[in-house]
């Protein structure tokens, strides 16, 4: 797992100059470094030049990441990974995450937006659950108008969200993907690691247990 270490100091004690430095060293050493900035100040602009976090990307940062009072913000390179990756390894803990553009997801339901009829994806995509347009003669099994977005909301409800007290108690990820499991065994698996834990004499409540085994590491320790 990542090891850590953070510059600490007063404001204007030139600890953001002296960490970038050393993420730029520690990239000519050949090291992936992500960088986590706090601030106690709001209404900061992430990633313009002259703020720190600009500094830290400059310096060659992987991945960098703001967290202030009123807003954390992350940015990082592409690794192509696909929505769904995306979505249950940075926003585990949401009901929903609404994805913007992806069309050629797969198996991602999509809803189709357009006003007019040459902009049609659905000839070329697939997974097009509904449309929402204000054309007249529209085809397709829900179609909705573009200021029907509480009923689009409904809609989506209906259909993807669990009712509440229904949710996981265990979800499985492998290379970023959720593998589906009977609740039986999502019982199973929190039991034995929940078991595990108390043995090591944790000191506070548990409230969440966050597992993660890089399957490489332990094959060249074999």
């Amino acid at each position: 797992m990542s090891s850590i270490v953070s510059f600490i100091g007063w404001h204007d004690s030139g600890k953001t100059t002296l960490a970038s430095k050393v993420v730029s060293e520690l990239k000519k050493l050949g090291y992936k470094v992500a960088v986590i900035k706090s601030s106690n100040d709001t209404g900061i602009v992430f990633d313009t030049p002259g703020t720190d976090t600009y500094k830290h990307k400059e310096a060659g940062a992987d991945s960098v990441m703001l967290v202030a009072p009123d807003q954390m913000v992350l940015q990082t390179k592409n690794s192509d990974l696909s929505l769904r990756t995306l979505a249950h390894r940075y926003f585990p803990d949401v009901d929903i995450v609404i994805g913007e553009g992806f069309k050629t997801a797969r198996k991602i339901p999509k809803i189709e937006v357009f006003t007019t009829l040459d902009q049609k994806l659905r000839d070329e995509v697939h997974g097009v659950i509904a449309v929402a347009t204000n054309l007249e003669g529209v085809a397709c099994d829900y179609v909705f108008r573009l200021d029907e977005a509480r009923e689009i909301a409904l809609f989506i409800e209906k259909r993807y969200l669990r009712k509440k007290g229904s949710r996981e108690i265990t979800a499985l990820l492998v290379n970023g993907n959720r593998v589906p499991i009977k609740e039986y065994i999502q019982q199973a698996l929190a039991g034995t690691v929940l078991g595990f834990v108390k043995t090591l004499k944790f000191n506070k409540d548990i409230n969440e247990i966050e597992l993660r085994i890089k399957v490489d590491e332990m094959n060249e320790k074999e």
